[in-house]
């Protein structure tokens, strides 16, 4: 089946769109502190707008939009809430985008978005229990726990939760493309 020709107006307008959705619920769900789940919840599924109907550049500027005004809009105060959103949640949806452009391997796709997936939840480690904030909010004994064994629980607890978290986020893209679809006809 042949592709439909969308105009460059279209294409702009979605990966705005997209953009603007996803910086107005990520920003209120780092600023209210309560809901940045939330937050990060809509800004991915807004992201996969522009990537429903293929546009990939659209797709990734609408990524580097939303992680550039929400630090002005105000998540700039909660600027190490946002670091996990731009090293890995923001550029998931492109990614698999991607590997199904390109008919890459899912096994092979899948480690390499797992170790990614490892490598933010260490940085994310620390960044919070290494120095840059240095929250020690645990017992001793948990936070020694923690410490001695961080890399087992991040390759095993954290690989597990990305196998789940990367199948629900196929099929979100898949729920995405469907609503995108009638809103375009």
């Amino acid at each position: 089946m042949k592709e439909p020709k969308y105009s460059q107006s279209f294409k702009i307008a979605l990966s705005a769109l997209s953009c603007a959705v996803a910086v107005i619920f990520l920003s209120l769900g780092l600023l209210s502190g309560y809901l940045t789940a939330l937050g990060y919840l809509v800004g991915i599924l807004a992201l996969m707008a522009p990537l429903s109907k293929k546009f990939y550049l659209g797709g990734f500027l609408a990524y580097a939009g939303t992680c550039i005004l929400a630090v002005a809009l105000g998540a700039a105060a909660a600027f190490w809430d946002l670091v996990p959103f731009i090293m890995f949640f923001g550029l998931h949806p492109l990614v698999n985008a991607l590997q199904l452009k390109f008919g890459i391997n899912k096994w092979l796709a899948f480690a390499i978005k797992a170790l990614w997936f490892d490598g933010t939840l260490i940085a994310g480690y620390f960044l919070i229990y290494g120095g840059a904030i240095g929250w020690n909010f645990l017992p001793e004994a948990v936070s020694a726990v923690i410490n001695r064994y961080i890399y087992l629980f991040v390759f095993t607890a954290g690989t597990a939760m990305f196998f789940v978290y990367d199948r629900l986020i196929f099929r979100c893209q898949r729920m995405v493309d469907a609503a995108v679809a009638r809103i375009a006809k």
